[in-house]
């Protein structure tokens, strides 16, 4: 049973009464204090109670709703730490998400589907969080394949950080011709006769890829709103009851930022979300930070929607590209002015800042900057700030991050590219890309996310899989045992870390009193389900702030209501998001004896109704026409 009965409980005090109650579960808090418990009560949002069954059992009255955890494993809620979640929410339902999908030809099925049922105007768009090789296939579709599939309809397929796929009708709706220039840092491939193929190229840049996209048509406000709640339930699914928004190209603030404003303003955000401001227009950069630091701080807001700093860029010139098939790009030698007002302007007005950096050229730059206004007293000046990404640090910038203050922030994007990285730049630097042992051996905050949605999954699963494991989608093993992680740090990682990024290390990331109410009863057991089940598991029931916010299996029905999915050709109202697949552990021949022993059940099922006289004694004869002669 998924609830207890709570008839015949004598009176509570109502000032005690628990809002929620959760018993008969496997807690792992994370608090040394008591790490291990099987109950915890909730009430106006926060743990009143966290112990055994007896401890909560007092705090039960009829208005209480009591969940059965059916000695599941339960978790504090998971804390993406680099997440664009608002920039993902306003477009989810508009995207055919090949998450999960585990052939090419399932994926061209799918689109071929969705081609049928998009209405004229709009297009089939795959925006990232698959990669070609968790394909049994090891391919991206080809050309001639999207034209075949979708002959009228226009189709993008975005291929990571490198490259996106159209098909004639996405190139024209476009305007894509034979006179179309290369944009800077980008490549339009053309056929022998100068006509565009179909390809596009991050060379290295990506910004191709995006402002490509970004002319597809977008949903209205009612529908921004609607899609953005479908996303944050989508992550609620697998757990996830906070996020980090590193915000992004092309999510201008503030205007991008109206639809989970609004959504925050009524109530019906299912997610906490800590957001990050990106200067959107380059030679701009200064201005926008100056008008912003005079409109909000850093801190304003509330427990569900606040700020929480500048980033992931300050300045464009100061970003490096992650487009691993192409080499490293060259920033320019003088980006250092620029980028030094940025942070001399931010440290001024006591914001704090995350920093997109892939490569060590890049980190070390940045780090004399930060060195050379720490020596006047004016950094980090007690804000709070981090590097992102940060594949190839090297050991001697982590220790001058220390040394000043910084934290960091690793995303599993190495699941999606490290086959890439391994071909350009060998396994034996593969094995440390990026150096997560290092960084924690270095006492770090060391916050773990996605990236999602352009590149990787926003499964968080795939990314604790791929911190314990060192493994790609495509099963490649990158990381030696050295630089992976036990399962419990990874947890850590996901949950109190990126509490710690967002200074509510207090409230957020553990189980116990006076914490916030976040908690995900899961499918599987983390600490104990085989490693490569890992990436399988899912919330059963996910409860945020002391509300329900995500209910399956047994729990169905118990999550709060949301609108309809719309509109109604959306591929999600047809296939929903990250395609959920068979477990390893129950593939093959473990996966026959388990139908065996359904077949054996469903023999015993007939024989019982058969001595109830539901069904004729004898079975009935099987007629097959295969087997006449």
């Amino acid at each position: 049973m998924a609830t207890m009965p709570v008839a015949g409980l004598p009176p509570v005090s109502a000032e005690h009464v628990a809002d929620v109650v959760v018993r008969n579960a496997k807690l792992y808090t994370g608090d040394p204090a008591r790490p291990h418990a099987s109950a915890v009560a909730i009430r106006d949002g926060k743990i009143t109670v966290i112990g055994d069954d007896a401890d909560v059992v007092p705090l039960i009255s009829a208005q209480t709703k009591v969940v059965d955890a059916l000695g599941r494993r339960v978790i504090p809620g998971l804390n993406d730490s680099h997440l664009h979640v608002i920039r993902g929410g306003l477009n989810y339902v508009m995207e055919l998400r090949w998450d999960g999908v585990p052939t090419l030809r399932q994926a061209l099925a799918m689109l071929r589907e969705q081609a049928g049922r998009t209405p004229k105007g709009q297009w089939v768009r795959v925006v990232g969080g698959f990669s070609a090789d968790q394909f049994a296939e090891k391919r991206l579709p080809t050309l001639a394949e999207l034209n075949a599939a979708a002959p009228d309809t226009p189709v993008f397929v975005l291929n990571l950080y490198q490259s996106a796929l159209m098909n004639r009708a996405a190139l024209k709706a476009a305007g894509y011709t034979k006179a179309t220039a290369d944009p800077r840092g980008g490549q339009i491939v053309r056929g022998r006769d100068g006509e565009p193929t179909g390809m596009l190229l991050a060379a290295p840049s990506a910004l191709v890829l995006y402002s490509t996209l970004a002319a597809a048509p977008t949903l209205g406000g009612e529908d921004m709103k609607t899609s953005t709640r479908h996303f944050l339930r989508e992550l609620n699914r697998f757990g996830l009851t906070s996020a980090i928004d590193a915000a992004g190209g092309f999510q201008n603030f503030p205007d991008n930022y109206g639809t989970v404003i609004d959504l925050a303003r009524d109530g019906q955000l299912s997610l906490r979300i800590a957001y990050h401001l990106f200067p959107q227009t380059a030679g701009q950069e200064i201005d926008d930070l100056r008008r912003w630091v005079g409109m909000v701080k850093p801190g304003d807001g509330d427990e569900w929607l606040r700020l929480n700093g500048a980033g992931e860029n300050l300045t464009w010139s100061a970003a490096d590209f992650e487009n691993f098939s192409q080499p490293r790009p060259d920033l320019a030698s003088d980006y250092e002015e620029s980028f030094e007002g940025a942070v001399r302007l931010l440290m001024e007005h006591g914001w704090g800042f995350r920093l997109h950096a892939t490569y060590d050229s890049t980190i070390r730059r940045d780090l004399d900057i930060f060195e050379k206004l720490a020596a006047e007293g004016l950094f980090p000046g007690g804000n709070r700030w981090l590097f992102d990404h940060a594949e190839t640090v090297s050991r001697d910038s982590l220790d001058r991050i220390v040394a000043l203050g910084g934290a960091m922030s690793v995303q599993n994007r190495m699941s999606f590219q490290g086959e890439a990285f391994v071909r350009r730049y060998g396994a034996g630097a593969a094995a440390e890309a990026p150096p997560v042992r290092a960084m924690l051996d270095r006492g770090l905050t060391v916050g773990a996310g996605t990236d999602a949605t352009r590149v990787s999954s926003y499964n968080p699963w795939v990314a604790l899989h791929w911190l314990v494991a060192g493994r790609t989608v495509g099963d490649l093993t990158l990381y030696p045992p050295e630089n992976r992680v036990s399962r419990e740090t990874a947890l850590t990682m996901y949950t109190q870390a990126g509490a710690r990024l967002t200074g509510e290390e207090e409230v957020k990331g553990v189980l116990k009193p006076g914490f916030y109410g976040d908690l995900a009863i899961l499918s599987d057991d983390f600490f104990t389900v085989p490693e490569q089940d890992i990436p399988h598991i899912e919330s059963l029931l996910t409860i945020t702030g002391g509300r329900i916010v995500y209910a399956a299996a047994e729990y169905e029905g118990l999550d709060e209501a949301i609108p309809a999915i719309s509109p109604a050709w959306s591929p999600v109202a047809h296939y929903g998001g990250y395609q959920a697949t068979v477990k390893p552990s129950i593939a093959g021949a473990r996966q026959a004896e388990l139908l065996g022993q359904a077949v054996a059940e469903s023999e015993q099922h007939r024989q019982w109704r058969a001595q109830r006289g539901f069904t004729p004694e004898a079975p009935a004869e099987i007629f097959d026409t295969c087997f006449v002669l």
